[in-house]
């Protein structure tokens, strides 16, 4: 709309536009022809859209600069304690802010297999230790039902810290900590991977796909060295608590766990 308008320029702009039905008095004059000044209301909308857009580059360069800073650190660490003190020093994550502890991997650092699961739960967060509540139990029956040890294996996250109220994780997160966990694969140079949940399997694979479609069957990890590891999707432990009618799936994934590491 032009700033100077007749009134029956005006009118015939609002038909134009769809307009039917007015509310209160209409203030035409008596001669509509007269040119009449119109007051366009400034818009605030594109200051606003800067300053989200400003925010966003600075946080997206701070997510670069964090991912930076973690994989100078895990290039030093020669030993899974090295790597341990690294990321319990490491301040480049939002997420240690509201954690209680620092939850690195634990178990058998020799183990030929290591689990991946997404991030601390409330009880991890509180102990201090992967895979300890709930979800962990029922992992340990898991492992039970196929001649598996939990002692015998290594059992990590792919973030280290428990996002609040266990929400899931945002990319920028697990940006930064990915490089932690793919040094804690080098360091042990495990034969199998098995990734729990759609979450972890996505962060470590650089996928999309659901899990739905990633287990079944064996997939490949390339470490840094160009060597490939085989991976192993399927059910985090805590989605087979809410859907009981999934384990029978889960069952069948640990079997062809169990054939890979006989072989």
């Amino acid at each position: 709309m032009n700033e100077n308008m007749t009134l029956k320029q005006i009118l015939e702009w609002y038909v134009d536009a769809g307009v039917d039905e007015t509310f209160g008095e209409v203030p035409f004059g008596k001669n509509i022809s007269e040119p009449v000044s119109v007051k366009i209301p400034v818009s605030v909308s594109k200051p606003v859209e800067n300053t989200v857009r400003q925010a966003t580059t600075e946080l997206a360069q701070a997510n670069i600069t964090a991912r930076q800073n973690a994989r100078e650190m895990c290039a030093k660490a020669e030993t899974l304690d090295d790597l341990r003190a690294l990321v319990e020093a490491f301040d480049g994550c939002a997420l240690k802010l509201t954690a209680s502890k620092t939850v690195f991997g634990g178990g058998n650092p020799a183990s030929k297999i290591m689990l991946v699961g997404e991030a601390p739960g409330a009880d991890e967060d509180r102990i201090g230790q992967p895979f300890v509540g709930r979800s962990g139990q029922l992992l340990d029956k898991m492992l039970k039902a196929i001649n598996i040890d939990r002692t015998s294996c290594y059992i990590t996250n792919v973030l280290p810290w428990r996002p609040p109220g266990n929400r899931t994780p945002t990319d920028g997160e697990i940006a930064v900590c990915l490089p932690f966990l793919k040094r804690q694969i080098e360091l042990i140079s495990p034969e199998a991977i098995v990734v729990l949940g759609g979450s972890a399997a996505n962060a470590l694979l650089e996928t999309e796909e659901p899990i739905s479609r990633l287990r079944g069957k064996w997939l490949d990890y390339k470490k840094n060295d160009g060597s490939v590891v085989p991976v192993l999707a399927t059910f985090h432990p805590a989605y087979l608590l809410r859907n009981s009618g999934q384990k029978a799936k889960a069952w069948t994934d640990l079997l062809r766990l169990s054939k890979k590491i006989i072989q």
